[in-house]
C-alpha cells in the first residue's frame, strides 16, 4: 500500500446504509420434539445487513454484500446459551437460534483493516411475540394459533454507518460499491405486529415481509438527528453542570484559605 493510499481524503463523508434486528417464528409443538430442549418455543434469527432487500427473497435486506467493509460481526447472546459470544467471520453476519425468552442482544461490528475505523457496538432486543396495541398504553401477545397463522414476527433497526474523512484506498473501494437505491415507498405488504395502527384491517391481515423504503430513511434520519441533539443537549448540560461545581470547589478553597 502507497503512502498517497493512506493519506485520508479530508472533508468526505461516506454513508453505508444498514439494518440490524431479528425475525422469529413459532415452532410447532412436532418441531419442539425434536429440539434438545423441548422448552424452547421459538426460533430466531438475528442479523446485520444491507438495508436494501432484493427482489428474489423474502428475506429482511441482505441485496447487497457488505463485506468490502465490514469483516467481522459478534453477537453477545444471553449467558444462558452455550459459547455465548459469537463471532461471524463472512457473511451472512448472521445467528440462528432457538428459545423461549427475549433479551438484549449486543451486537459488535469490526470493519475491514482497510478502514482505519473502530469498531462499533449496537443493542437489539430480541423480539419473539407478535405484541399488538390494544389500547394507548396496552399491549398483548395473540393466542399461539393466531400468531402461527400471522407468519413470522420482525423487528429491525435502520442504521447507517458514516465514514469520515476516509483513506484514498477504502475510499475507492466503497466506490466501486455503490449501496442499492431503496425504493420510493411501500412494495411489499407489513406484518400486522408492525403495522402500528396505520393500516386498514385488510393490509394488515396480509402478513408480509417488511422492507425498508425512501420515507422510512427519512424517518430514520430524523429520528438519528433528533437522537444527536438529545446527546448534544446532554453533553452541554453536564458541561455546564462540572464548571459550576468546579467554580464551587475554587470559591470553597478560597473560603477555606481565608
Amino acid at each position: 500500500m502507497t503512502s498517497h493510499e493512506r493519506v485520508r481524503v479530508k472533508g468526505i463523508q461516506i454513508h453505508r446504509p444498514v439494518i440490524y434486528g431479528n425475525t422469529a417464528v413459532l415452532l410447532t409443538p412436532e418441531q419442539r420434539k425434536l429440539l434438545t430442549s423441548p422448552d424452547h418455543t421459538h426460533r430466531w434469527t438475528v442479523a446485520v445487513r444491507s438495508a436494501a432487500s432484493s427482489d428474489k427473497s423474502d428475506q429482511v435486506g441482505g441485496a447487497d454484500d457488505i463485506t468490502h467493509f465490514i469483516k467481522r460481526v459478534s453477537f453477545k447472546l444471553h449467558e444462558t446459551y452455550p459459547n455465548p459470544l459469537r463471532n461471524v467471520e463472512k457473511a451472512p453476519f448472521e445467528v440462528t437460534e432457538t428459545g423461549w425468552g427475549e433479551f438484549e442482544i449486543q451486537i459488535k461490528i469490526t470493519f475491514v483493516q482497510e478502514a482505519g475505523e473502530r469498531t462499533i457496538t449496537l443493542y437489539h432486543h430480541l423480539k419473539l411475540h407478535p405484541w399488538t396495541a390494544t389500547g394507548p398504553d396496552l399491549v398483548e401477545a395473540p393466542p399461539p394459533d393466531e400468531a402461527a397463522k400471522a407468519g413470522p414476527v420482525h423487528s429491525w433497526q435502520y442504521d447507517e454507518v458514516v465514514f469520515t474523512d476516509p483513506y484514498q484506498n477504502f475510499l475507492n473501494t466503497l466506490t466501486l460499491h455503490p449501496p442499492t437505491s431503496l425504493p420510493r415507498t411501500r412494495r411489499k405488504p407489513v406484518p400486522f405486529h408492525l403495522s402500528n395502527n396505520t393500516l386498514t384491517a385488510l393490509e394488515a391481515s396480509k402478513g408480509g415481509t417488511p422492507e425498508f423504503n425512501k420515507e422510512m430513511e427519512m424517518e430514520e434520519r430524523a429520528r438519528l438527528e433528533r437522537a444527536r441533539q438529545q446527546v448534544l443537549a446532554e453533553r452541554e448540560k453536564i458541561l455546564a453542570s462540572n464548571a459550576k461545581k468546579e467554580r464551587e470547589l475554587e470559591q470553597l478553597k478560597k473560603d477555606l484559605g481565608d
